[in-house]
């Protein structure tokens, strides 16, 4: 099996595509890059997390950048500030969903942890991933954050992933927590999303 690792500089990813990797999949790496709405410095964070990944599982794992810049200026300017960051994983989801067939990979794979932050409540991994029709795989869903920080420690990650950035600046004061499909889908439309996934598919560069 071949799986789409969504490669943020966080904790959590990282592990995921780890834990993938160590199941028997095939990884790909691919980085939405924040642009103005992130920090320079995550972008070398994403890379030293790819070269440790390949030094703790023996696999190649090619890494790709995706402009999400323009996707979090659309989603800013034309959809309800509570469903921002609902908009932002659906997009990054439409994003990897054509990377995958593109490179060939069978599932996306996602870091989520259940409830860890607002876009992973039930409801809204739900509203963010209605009507994608592709895998999506979260191989930590389960997992504690405790849990996931040991297993960082131990293949090497998590140094890299603290390092200090200024995050993502996109994130609205009240994220929603329970979104609705139909609410989601409704906004989606409304500004294009599949467009903008689709051209942030066409900006993937290596």
């Amino acid at each position: 099996m071949r799986a789409a690792v969504l490669l943020s500089g966080g904790i959590d990813s990282p592990v995921a595509a780890y834990v993938m990797a160590s199941a028997g999949a095939d990884v790909m790496l691919l980085h939405m890059d924040n642009g103005p709405y992130g920090d320079p410095k995550e972008l070398e964070k994403v890379r030293l997390l790819a070269e440790r990944l390949r030094e703790v599982t023996g696999q190649g794992m090619p890494l790709f950048f995706a402009d999400h810049g323009s996707s979090q200026k659309l989603i800013g300017e034309g959809c309800v500030p509570a469903y921002r960051c609902v908009m932002c994983k659906k997009a990054m989801q439409l994003t990897a969903k054509l990377f995958s067939i593109e490179h060939g990979c069978d599932a996306i794979v996602l870091g989520d942890s259940l409830g860890q932050v607002a876009s992973q409540t039930l409801r809204n991994i739900n509203a963010e991933q209605a009507g994608l029709c592709f895998p999506v795989l979260r191989p930590l869903i389960g997992l504690d954050k405790n849990e996931i920080i040991d297993i960082a420690k131990r293949i090497g990650t998590y140094g890299i992933s603290i390092i200090q950035t200024k995050g993502c600046l996109a994130v609205p004061q009240k994220p929603v927590t329970e979104a609705t499909p139909e609410k989601a889908a409704e906004q989606a439309e409304r500004i294009g999303l599949e467009a903008a996934a689709r051209a942030s598919a066409d900006s993937i560069r290596q």
